[in-house]
């Protein structure tokens, strides 16, 4: 169990320390302007948080756990090591534009391919490594005759995700520091030697591991009753409720009338579509009842699991915070200043604050005053998620027309590196407020697809959260696009501009905090049109083994609930 602790640690180091600074490393270096620096930045996390599913699948259906997280270990650290490269060999990059009278020289197609190449092979990598090292560390310790088992397994999940958030604050602090300090070649090397540790440390304990075999993968039985309903449709609806096909051992079962059309693909047409054993002799023509009604479980989900995304779109604003910061004064003493790419430490900090009040003060306060236990419903802390975090984007624009109008002031209008006379600390402001929103979206949201989902969609639940960030992040790339099209004019700076002094970047927060109001309305509408939800205690669903097999423990979601994932 520690080497599988250890080797989720040093990767989220070394993959999370290489993202704060990468906007001055992409505009600096490879000379992109800040929209297209965050465009890659967008499409390279949407890569992260969308072939965790794919590994997911892969892992379930084909290598399991121990071979895809140790694949996935493997390209991480080439991952980095090839980005290392790029800051190690000077002709990976256009050379220095410091030369009087010369024009600067462009990225080249070569270069900017190898640049993309080593993100690739960390997106590949996080695949891997992030949707099964949950799990497979719960199947080291999870135990049918062990009597202690939720206690054991409660234990090892407590110490995952302390040493996941401990990992990201040291990646946003100790990394970044290093990187603005010692320069890229120290601050890129060091997160390619913890993912060269990551990996020698899993493989390390190979013989120690239990191995549990591979299964079918919950995504393939969505397909086949897909395809068995379109078989079956013009099949009439039977009277008897032995005319449907369950689960061998759960008795007769009636699907609900809900998207009735999907109940055609458990209808029996005659006795010799089940085996004697009671199992489908083709499940591509019949489909039990328990199937059908997880693939609606899932469609009934997906309108309220879609308006956490503008809220996730907020979230992964990273290189404008990054060039505010930069430009105001970051000194905490005469000797020390916080580095640009680190006030993402304290969304960390604010979160991780704010769950501990909720859950130790709030709750037991309340509880005590109204004399019976108190709780938010889940779906309750999505929608004062989306109101906190349209409240981050208004402050965080607020903030930003204070900073240039400062800026302006002192007649830094055309000098972007130019220091304002105003304190970085007011960023920490919206950085918490975001914090706040994603401890109410990000878990609320988990925990409500965990409670209305079956339990033997346990880690489909869990990557629902990750799923809507890689979808963030490819309709931030549009969003950011557009503002920087129609924005721009002739002789005019678009909003979104290079030159922080001469865009109007809270013009763009703005925007989104409008937008998040507009979803607020969305979120109303499908949460009133979805009804009552599902009473059931998280901890005990977490804790459940699977029906099908007594292996379905919940895998990590990309994200972690509360890690905000690139």
């Amino acid at each position: 169990m520690p080497f599988i602790i250890a080797n989720e640690a040093l990767e989220k180091v070394g993959s999370y320390g290489v993202l704060p600074n990468m906007t001055f490393y992409l505009m600096r270096d490879y000379r992109l302007g800040v929209t297209s620096a965050q465009n890659l930045l967008f499409f390279w996390s949407a890569a992260t948080n969308f072939l965790p599913l794919v590994g997911a699948f892969v892992a379930d259906s084909y290598l399991g756990r121990f071979l895809a997280i140790g694949l996935g270990s493997i390209f991480s650290f080439l991952g980095t090591f090839v980005l290392w490269l790029t800051a190690m060999i000077p002709k990976a990059r256009p050379p220095p534009c410091n030369q009087p009278g010369q024009a600067c020289k462009s990225t080249t197609p070569s270069q900017f391919m190898l640049l993309v190449f080593s993100f690739m092979l960390m997106s590949i990598g996080a695949g891997g490594i992030r949707p099964c090292s949950l799990a497979f560390g719960a199947n080291q310790v999870d135990r049918g005759d062990n009597p202690n088992r939720v206690k054991v397994l409660e234990t090892f999940f407590a110490w995952y995700y302390t040493s996941s958030i401990v990992s990201v604050l040291i990646a946003l602090t100790g990394i970044v520091y290093l990187q603005d300090r010692l320069g890229w070649k120290i601050g890129f090397g060091v997160p390619t030697i913890l993912m060269f540790l990551s990996a020698v440390f899993f493989f390390l304990a190979s013989p120690f591991y239990i191995k549990q075999k591979v299964r079918t993968n919950l995504f393939g039985s969505f397909v086949q009753v897909i395809v068995a309903a379109c078989k079956n449709r013009k099949l009439p609806y039977p009277n008897e409720n032995s005319d449907y096909h369950h689960k061998n051992g759960s008795g007769p079962q009636v699907p609900t009338e809900r998207l009735r059309f999907l109940n055609k693909a458990c209808i029996v047409k005659s006795p010799e579509d089940v085996k004697p054993n009671g199992v489908a002799a083709n499940p591509w023509n019949l489909c039990t009842v328990e199937q059908v009604e997880e693939l609606k479980a899932v469609i009934r989900i997906i309108p309220l699991w879609s308006t956490g995304i503008m809220l996730s779109i907020n979230l992964s604003q990273s290189s404008f915070p990054l060039l505010q910061a930069q430009s105001m004064n970051r000194h905490l003493t005469k000797g020390f200043q916080i580095p640009a790419g680190s006030f993402g430490m304290f969304l960390m900090i604010a979160l991780t604050i704010w769950v501990f009040l909720y859950d130790r003060v709030m709750l037991p306060l309340a509880s005590k005053i109204k004399g019976r236990p108190v709780r938010l419903k889940p779906i309750v802390r999505m929608g004062l998620g989306i109101i906190v975090s349209s409240i981050s984007m208004l402050v965080a624009g607020i903030v930003e027309h204070i900073r240039r109008k400062r800026a302006i002031n002192q007649g830094l209008l055309n000098n972007s590196q130019g220091l304002v006379e105003m304190s970085a600390m007011w960023l920490i402001i919206p950085n918490s407020l975001n914090g706040i929103a994603e401890a109410f979206t990000a878990i609320g949201s988990t925990e409500f697809f965990y409670c209305e989902l079956p339990k033997s969609m346990s880690s489909l639940a869990s990557a629902l959260f990750g799923l809507g960030m890689a979808v963030a992040n490819l309709l931030a790339s549009v969003i950011l696009s557009a503002v920087d099209k129609y924005t721009r004019g002739e002789g005019k700076e678009s909003w979104i501009t290079s030159d922080i002094n001469k865009g109007h970047y809270e013009y763009y927060y703005w925007l989104l905090a409008v937008l998040t109001a507009f979803n607020l309305l969305y979120f109303l509408v499908c949460s009133w049109a979805y009804g009552p939800s599902a009473e059931i205690d998280i901890t005990e669903r977490m804790m459940e083994a699977s029906d099908d097999d007594g292996d379905d423990l919940p895998q990590q979601n990309i994200s972690a609930p509360g890690l905000k994932s690139h």
